[in-house]
């Protein structure tokens, strides 16, 4: 095999731990257990989704306070693929432990503690898979490996809704002998989800190079970590240009997040779509979406990073504000496959542009700020949504919050320097393979 086939088997690999890390924010976190907890298991939607959205919230928060750290740790420690592989675990049996979680308000806690576990692992391992990217390929190849990587992503969340739907919830788990009544035939698909994850990342760690470990043990690796974060928080005006970026994203993420988070949530509520509606939605979504991916992955290395994202916004914005309006399921349903389309571009050319921009000692601690970015705020626009849909008892009202943010991050984007155009940065890309 020659050295061109394995890197490309390796970036393959590398893409697939995309297409394993999404059954758990399509399945758990968006279309089947989000909808189930506010449904079955919440006193009542409203309720639930205030009590969903106070568990994501914390979640977030948690994983914005820590990410830097344990990324500028990684740095000193050189391997990446360790912290994934605990953050995957972590994930894969909390899902698997969601199968406990009957359709009972006797397991509120339970089902968002659990949640919560996985939602934290999910993200963190999400973490140092992105920050393999930039040491993977060269700066002129980012935008397509990211975009082929969150279209890999969407595909695989597809294939697993279509299994859920089909093999588990449809036929009402009688294949299985699943009793329908205390719907083991929804929770069987967070077992589903659980043995998807780990089956398909495992390519990952057998056939993706890991960066050389640097051979400090775990102390040195912490006390080098923490002066890491100082000695980047002295040198702040160095990167005055990542921090424009970083906040317009970290306002146009939640925005994201938010729209992912809690669409299931929204067609439950509003539109009395059940769950297998849901799921046929999602399958629809998730087929879009992964169009977007692949077909502006091009874009983002052709014209830059910038460009892309910013068009997404705009993509974006305009069915958010046909979904609050409009009064049938089926142009919701409509209207969100055209907003699915810029899912996959604005998330894709993001991470392409922090891969760009970082230091190459620093790439760790740097992904660790982009999920800061993500995450800062996230905790405010779940409870926002939550809060105002209690206030106004109205979904339609709480969903204004992402339009909101949506625009706010557009402008603030126009303050960000791009240097990525045509895949070179001038400091940190270059051409060269």
């Amino acid at each position: 095999m020659t050295n061109t086939d394995q890197k490309t088997k390796g970036m393959f690999s590398w893409a697939l731990y995309d297409w394993a890390n999404s059954s758990y924010f399509v399945i758990i976190q968006t279309f089947v257990f989000a909808a189930y907890f506010t449904k079955a298991i919440a006193v009542d939607e409203i309720t639930g989704t205030d009590q969903w959205s106070n568990m994501i919230s914390l979640s977030g928060l948690l994983i914005a306070l820590t990410a830097p750290f344990l990324g500028a740790i990684a740095d000193q420690g050189g391997r990446r693929k360790p912290w994934i592989f605990f953050f995957t675990v972590v994930t894969v049996v909390a899902s698997f432990l969601l199968w406990y979680a009957k359709p009972s308000a006797d397991y509120i806690f339970y089902s968002l503690a659990i949640a919560f576990f996985a939602t934290v692992g999910a993200e963190y391992a999400f973490i140092f898979y992105s920050a393999m990217l930039p040491d993977l390929v060269p700066s002129h190849k980012m935008g397509r490996w990211s975009g082929w990587g969150w279209g890999l992503g969407y595909a695989g969340g597809l294939a697993c809704l279509l299994v859920a739907l089909y093999v588990f919830i449809e036929p009402g788990g009688k294949w299985l002998g699943l009793d329908t009544s205390s719907s083991e035939e929804i929770r069987a698909t967070f077992i589903l989800t659980g043995i998807w994850y780990a089956l398909f990342s495992i390519p990952l760690f057998l056939k993706t190079p890991d960066t050389p470990s640097k051979k400090k043990g775990v102390v040195r690796s912490v006390k080098d970590g923490y002066m890491q974060i100082l000695a980047s928080l002295k040198e702040v005006r160095k990167y005055k240009n990542i921090v424009r970026f970083l906040i317009a994203r970290m306002i146009y993420n939640d925005a994201v997040v938010l729209i992912y988070g809690f669409g299931g949530i929204y067609a439950a509520g509003t539109f009395n779509m059940d769950t297998q509606d849901i799921l046929l939605f999602g399958v629809g979504l998730n087929v879009t979406a992964g169009i977007g991916a692949f077909g502006f992955a091009w874009m983002d290395d052709k014209l830059g990073s910038k460009p892309t994202i910013m068009w997404s916004l705009v993509g974006l914005a305009v069915p958010v504000v046909a979904v609050i309006f409009v009064k049938s399921a089926a142009w919701f349903m409509i209207w969100g496959l055209i907003l699915g389309i810029f899912f996959g571009p604005v998330q894709a050319a993001s991470r392409t542009l922090m891969g760009r921009l970082s230091p190459p000692d620093q790439r760790n601690q740097m992904f660790g700020l982009f999920a800061l970015s993500g995450k800062a705020t996230a905790f405010l626009g779940p409870k926002l949504i939550g809060l105002t849909t209690v206030w106004f008892a109205s979904q339609r009202v709480g969903m204004g919050v992402i339009l909101v943010l949506l625009l706010v991050g557009l402008l603030l984007m126009l303050t960000v320097e791009d240097s990525s155009v045509n895949g070179a940065d001038p400091e940190y890309g270059t051409k060269a393979d």
